[in-house]
């Protein structure tokens, strides 16, 4: 006879309608505070399920610190720049203390610093950066992130959905799409998209964005490159080395047009009188390039903030999923294609 298995926290919260957060601050002893309404739904859930609670749950989550944990794919990039510095703002303003951990773009990565922040007992976690297209590898981060949960932890990510937890969520697509409408309203035809890791989801949305909003007579050539500086430059530079220049450019990241745009310059080429140049974020860097960069503005210090609250935030009726717009900002560096 087939012995059967011991509910599940997971088993609790989903017959109680409620989220694992909540059935482990019920049945775990946090702090947190849940409705009554909501904790008799979960203790009735319980019993009739023969749940019995994880002692080293309950512990840990009795002893959840005022610890926000924040993992950066990379500090040094003014895009996580901004989104941290909206955390580390709204924290001061809530006496909350945040560890920031730099993981690259490697979900891995990010499994080995969680696991080295439990000892830490944050309250909650927040995973900056684009999800991969490395289903394995997400799939071991989705699963320690649950874990965090049944802990009593929030969990917030910055980008796509997909991870365990609450979503901040910008429109990359969209605001990608509403850049190639602008280009070509302008007039352009000729292309090139720069773009980023393709592992990256961050770089598909906005490529794919661009490209479905092109007029159907349209010539797009593709360009590779890392999502730095010196990226850029070697995609400027492969321009300059091919047998055509395209009127437009669209590079997937500021950071990456910056770096095209010099590689341009040293080739001899105007911009935009020869070529225009966009890119997306409007990192704070490009309003001083000469000329000043046109590109998609999403609100990075606010997407910080509204992270943290949303970590922070103990209501059973927050939303999952926060949308983020996207804003086109028109600079000096398009204009219409010469005849």
């Amino acid at each position: 006879m087939e012995r059967k298995q011991p509910a599940r926290l997971a088993d609790v919260a989903r017959a109680a309608g409620v989220s694992v957060a909540t059935a482990s601050r019920v049945l775990n002893g946090s702090p947190h505070r849940v409705s009554d309404q909501l904790s008799e739904r979960v203790r009735e859930a319980a019993r009739r399920l023969r749940y019995a609670p994880n002692v080293g749950a309950q512990v840990l989550a009795r002893a959840t610190s005022q610890t926000v944990a924040l993992l950066l794919h990379d500090v040094t990039d003014p895009y996580f720049g901004q989104i941290a510095g909206g955390v580390l703002a709204e924290a001061a303003r809530r006496n909350v203390r945040v560890l920031i951990a730099d993981t690259g773009i490697d979900p891995d990565s990010e499994v080995q610093h969680l696991d080295s922040l439990r000892g830490y007992r944050p309250r909650a976690v927040i995973v900056a950066g684009s999800r991969t297209t490395d289903k394995a590898a997400e799939q071991r981060l989705s699963e320690h992130l649950s874990d965090l949960l049944e802990l009593g932890a929030t969990v917030v990510s910055v980008g796509q959905p997909g991870l365990p937890g609450r979503v901040v969520r910008p429109a990359n697509r969209e605001g990608a799409a509403g850049l190639a409408r602008h280009l070509s309203e302008l007039g352009h035809r000729r292309f090139a998209v720069v773009a980023g890791p393709e592992q990256l989801q961050v770089v598909r949305e906005r490529r794919e964005g661009f490209l479905s909003a092109l007029p159907e007579d349209a010539e797009v050539v593709h360009v590779p490159a890392e999502f730095t500086r010196d990226g850029g430059y070697q995609a400027g530079r492969r321009l300059l080395d091919g047998e055509r220049l395209p009127t437009a450019v669209f590079v997937t990241s500021d950071v990456q047009a910056t770096g095209l745009c010099t590689a341009l310059r040293e080739g001899g080429v105007a911009i935009p009188e020869q070529v225009s140049v966009a890119g997306f974020d409007d990192i704070p860097i490009v309003r001083d390039l000469t000329p000043s960069l046109t590109t998609v503005a999403l609100p990075l210090h606010d997407m910080g903030v509204q992270a943290l609250e949303a970590a922070l935030v103990e209501e059973e009726d927050y939303p999952e999923e926060l949308s983020v717009d996207a804003e086109l900002i028109e600079r000096d560096s398009t204009a219409p294609p010469r005849a």
